[in-house]
């Protein structure tokens, strides 16, 4: 019997069995036989037969346990996938091409990565789990010479602070109908 992760009532356990043997495919083909695998089986106690195999080329002293936690991770792999896809826009991409997805993949998966690490700051109950971060050596505040003006954007509309400055142009009154017909016209 192992136990291997807490499920959403009560700890996951189950009947395993482990045993290396050799894979045999096409084997008449080879000169070398075939190195040994991990043939690790799950045969819960309420039914007939084994209800699971898995090949595992890991280590030959991995613990028991151990063994069972990375093939029961396939469980947290889907269940990202499906985050990413139902949460973050995975399978929103409808494009053709394998650059687009390429980079329509990767900023999701970013995005989940951030989502998970800020997850991990914020315990369901009980003290923190994570460290917290240590102070930055830059003080608050700093810019350096000649950086941009956070405040400032390139529409002057959009600018936090409406300060006077030197950079900006005075502002011009609207020009009246009788002055815009006036105006030489170019052809």
């Amino acid at each position: 019997m192992i136990t291997w992760r807490e499920g959403s009532a009560d700890w996951l356990t189950s009947r395993y069995a482990r045993l290396r043997v050799r894979a045999a495919h096409r084997d008449e083909r080879l000169k070398e036989r075939r190195a040994e695998e991990w043939l690790l089986i799950e045969w819960p106690e309420d039914e007939k037969e084994p209800t699971k195999y898995w090949f595992a080329t890991l280590p030959e002293n991995i613990p028991f346990n151990e063994l069972v936690d990375l093939t029961k991770l396939r469980w947290r792999i889907e269940r990202d996938y499906q985050e990413l896809k139902q949460e973050l826009g995975l399978g929103h991409y409808e494009g053709r091409g394998w650059r687009g997805f390429h980079h329509h993949a990767t900023l999701c998966i970013a995005a989940y990565g951030f989502l998970i690490s800020e997850r991990e700051t914020i315990p369901p109950s009980g003290p923190c789990a994570t460290q917290k971060l240590p102070p930055l050596a830059v003080p608050d505040g700093y810019r350096s010479r000649g950086a941009a003006d956070p405040a400032r954007t390139t529409h002057l509309k959009l600018d936090r602070h409406h300060a006077t400055t030197s950079h900006r142009r005075p502002r011009q009154e609207p020009r009246s109908m009788s002055m815009l017909q006036r105006a030489p016209q170019n052809r």
